[in-house]
Order: structure tokens, then sequence, then C-alpha cells
């Protein structure tokens, strides 16, 4: 079974772009999905911290999922029992491997390293056509947009062989980091769309041109005479999120049929303080102290940061949130940049189906390849797997990026 498959319950299908909902109603969904704890620390990296001198009723958490047993983001495993998971448009979806997600939470137990959710929200960064693709360098453009295939990308199940079956016109939904040094976008999971009746594009806005109401993000020009929800603070840098029409004008600009919420529905501007774990790119750098992540603004001049803070660059921060502003109490370089890391996924439960042959098994939805040679076992060997043995695994994604390839696996009582 491929990386598409649900890891957590599946709800009824829906739209993929809709109107959007109440935040109210975006954080009442309610279907029971089976979970378990424990969990497993970040990997370092070059650090300076200072203590917390607050401890939050409620925390934040912004990053990739990088495993399941619940949902695993920042290293820390969330249980999502009795919550239903939306995107950027309010509405019930999956969440999967790869996918850049915002986690309420009950306060995060950081020695166990695990938390209670409350609400999850995830959203892609575009939705479109794809116009050019470079093999060598390893890149697609879609909707304008160049996107990075790095080593930790993930690929649905669609794309079963990974950058080798992306057409030019396919229509793909890219989830990821901004890198603002390139412009481009690092993919963290990638999928093939069979049909849309809007494409989507979220970013920065550059270029605005008030009179004609046109602006750029990336290397797309949109037209936005039409639209409703005009943000009354555009204006270049502004983080926009677009719903567009599939077919461009005659002036070849994408034509905005709304604006939505440039973040999903994250309530990260709440006035009480909550304990916050970001971990994404540098999107706007002034100084050591006063930088954004993912367009979260962060406030670091009460501490003493890393050398090698710049656009582009992939940290890790911890501190307290509130009104839209992470106060850091920690600033980390992340050591594993830009995916580099053979351990970077993460799952834990019960081999649901064994294939002895291709040596494989399906553990929370995800094919695992258990066939490379430096694979560290512990509590069992090979001979030992069997359909109902509760494991933990770690490893990357293959050749392909479509399943993960085995680094660790222990067995569970």
């Amino acid at each position: 079974m491929p990386l598409s498959t649900p890891a957590v319950l599946a709800v009824p299908s829906r739209p993929r772009f809709g109107p959007a909902l109440a935040r109210t109603l975006a954080l009442a969904g309610a279907a029971l999905l089976a979970a378990c704890g424990g969990g497993d620390a970040d990997n370092a990296g070059s650090s300076a911290s200072s203590t917390p001198t607050t401890t939050a009723a409620s925390a934040y958490t912004e990053g990739t999922v990088s495993g399941f047993g619940s949902i695993i983001v920042n290293g820390v495993r969330f249980d999502d029992s009795g919550i239903t998971a939306t995107d950027d448009s309010g509405l019930p979806g999956v969440v999967k491997l790869g996918m850049r997600v915002e986690v309420h939470s009950s306060h995060v137990d950081t020695s166990a390293g695990t938390a209670r959710a409350s609400a999850v929200h995830f959203g892609s960064r575009v939705v479109g056509p794809v116009s050019a693709i470079d093999t060598t360098a390893a890149t697609v453009t879609v909707l304008g947009q160049v996107v990075d295939i790095g080593e930790a990308t993930v690929f649905d199940s669609t794309l079963p062989n990974g950058l080798a079956d992306i057409t030019v016109g396919a229509v793909l939904e890219v989830h990821g980091l901004a890198d603002s040094a390139t412009g481009h976008l690092l993919a963290t999971r990638v999928e093939l769309e069979s049909s849309v009746s809007t494409y989507k594009l979220r970013g920065t806005v550059s270029g605005l041109d008030a009179l004609a109401m046109t602006f750029n993000i990336g290397g797309a020009t949109v037209n936005y005479a039409s639209a409703t929800g005009v943000p009354t603070t555009l204006a270049d840098g502004t983080a926009v999120r677009v719903l567009l029409s599939t077919t461009a004008n005659s002036a070849g600009q994408w034509v905005v049929q709304s604006f939505g919420t440039a973040k999903g529905a994250s309530t990260s501007t709440s006035s009480t303080p909550q304990q916050a774990h970001v971990r994404g790119t540098i999107t706007a750098y002034t100084s050591g102290a006063s930088f954004s992540v993912d367009g979260l603004a962060v406030d670091a001049s009460a501490i003493t940061v890393p050398t090698g803070l710049a656009l582009g660059v992939e940290v890790k921060v911890e501190g307290t949130l509130t009104n839209g502003v992470l106060v850091a109490t920690e600033v980390e370089l992340k050591a594993e940049h830009r995916g580099h890391d053979r351990e970077r996924f993460a799952l834990h439960g019960a081999v649901t189906a064994l294939d002895t042959t291709a040596k494989t098994f399906v553990l929370r939805g995800v094919t695992v390849d258990y066939s490379a040679s430096t694979l560290t076992w512990t509590g069992g060997t090979a001979a030992d797997l069997a359909v109902g043995k509760s494991l933990k695994v770690t490893g990357a994604v293959g050749a392909t990026r479509s399943q993960i390839t085995a680094a660790s696996i222990t067995f569970k009582n």
C-alpha cells in the first residue's frame, strides 16, 4: 500500500476547494480516530537557548508530518483522537506524510515528546499545471513556481515513479517550504490531481500594480480585478492565498476568484500565550533578532542566536506565541537541512501486510522496504516479521520517494 493511503480515519469525500467555513466550525469536526502515545526527540543541531519563564496552557506547533502513531510533527507525537483535520478552506481532510501542518494542542511534554491535539490544519503551497521539468536539476515549474525535489520529498501513489511520472500539463498539488533566497519552493509532498475546479497559489506578493489590479507570486502574474475578499492591507510583501480560474486571461494572467487565509485556519493570533514549536524556512530576515519562519514573525531579541541565520535557512524555533508573534527562547539550525537524513520519517504501529519476497510490509498505511543491508534491527530480525507485530520504523523515502526505506526497525512488546 503506497504513501497516499490515509494513516488516519478518512472522512467523507469533499470538493478540492470550497467556501471557507467559519473558524469555529473548522475547529468543531468530530470523527473519532484511533491513536497511541509515546514520542521521539528531534535530531540535534546547532542551537542557542534560554530557559523559558512561562509555561503556556496550550501549544502551537508548525512543521512537516514526518510519521504516524498518532501524527508526528517536529519529533512530537500528537494524539489526534476525537478531532478531524481541516484544510486551508476549513474543509475536513486526511493528514498524509510530508504535509505541512499546524497543530493546536495541550502543553507539549518535552521529555516524552507527546501532546494531545485539539485541532490540526493543513494546506498546500500550489495546485496548478506543470509548465517545465528539469530532471537534471530535479525541479518542476508549477503555476510559475519553481519547485525543488529534495531527498525527503514524498510522492503520492499517483506518482509511483516519482519525478519520472510527471509530465508537462499535468496538474500537481505541492506541499512545501518557501526558499526566499532562491525564490523556489522545496517540496515536502507532491500529488497528481486528476480533476480540479480551481487552482491555488500561496506566497508573497511582489510587483503590485493597484491600477491594473495585478501582482506576482513567484513567476506567476495574477489579476484580482474580479476577486472577492481582497485584503485591505494588500501590498508588496503581504502573504496571501488565492484561488484561481483554471484558464488564464488573454494577457496570460491567472484570474483570482477569491482570497483566503494565508496560513490555513490558524488561531495563532490568540492573545493567550501559547507554547510554540515551529520548524520551517526563514522567509523574511531583518536581523538575528527579527525574522519570519514560513510567514510567522519571530522575536529573538532576548536570546543569543546561532550564526548562519539567513533567508531560506531551515530552523526550529521554540518559545511563546502571543498575538501572532513568536517570542523565541531557542533557535536551532537543523543539521538535516534539505532532508539529508536517513531517519527523517518514523512510524509506530502494527504490521498490516507483509511481502517477504519483495521485502516490504505495510505499517500505518505506508509501505516500508526492509531490504537495505545497513538496516539496524532491535529486538528481532527479518525472520520475526509478521502481520500484527508491533514495530517502530525510522527511515527515508526511497529512490521513487513513494515508500519508506527502513534505516532501523525496533520490535515493541
